[in-house]
């Protein structure tokens, strides 16, 4: 018998001791298992480790079960949600400046699920496009540039 993510995180909670209620949510194709709790520091983590670690778990659990499994997305309170807004808003004022200056510009160092969510929120622009270099590094970062206007050289 296969458990379900909510059952799967809800037993790894508690047996690391901690009272919390796990809800389903679906967000754009995306399965978050939000906890809802009054220990949201130590279910966050100095650095989100420790939500970090609960979400690898819970996929490696999922992916023994029945591979290849749709991955989860673990949330406390909705923390991460509104750090990955905080991002996406701070990057698009980097954008700004770009799309004034017409300079590349680059983010700090961001770890792949950052960098995956600013390079998802430029995906469909017009004016701008984002790189990552590709070396083996944890951590990188984006360089926001302005896409290359195509000319067309064939005559009319």
């Amino acid at each position: 018998m296969n458990a379900t993510p909510v059952e799967i995180l809800d037993t790894l909670l508690g047996y690391l001791g901690f009272v919390a209620e796990v809800k389903e949510e679906q967000n754009d194709g995306n399965t978050t298992l939000q906890i809802l709790t009054n220990e949201t520091d130590r279910l966050i983590g100095r650095r989100e480790e420790v939500m970090d670690d609960l979400q690898y778990l819970v996929n490696r659990i999922l992916a023994s079960q029945n591979p290849p499994g749709s991955r989860i997305i673990v949330d406390v309170q909705h923390y991460r949600s509104m750090r990955d807004d905080a991002l996406v808003a701070k990057v698009r004022q980097l954008a700004s400046a770009v799309r004034a200056s017409g300079r590349p510009m680059q983010t700090a160092p961001l770890n792949s699920y950052d960098r995956r969510i600013v390079h998802n929120a430029f995906k469909d622009d017009p004016e701008l496009t984002t790189w990552s270099p590709p070396d083996d590094a944890r951590v990188k970062r984006i360089t926001i540039r302005k896409r290359p206007v195509l000319r067309s050289d064939s005559p009319a």
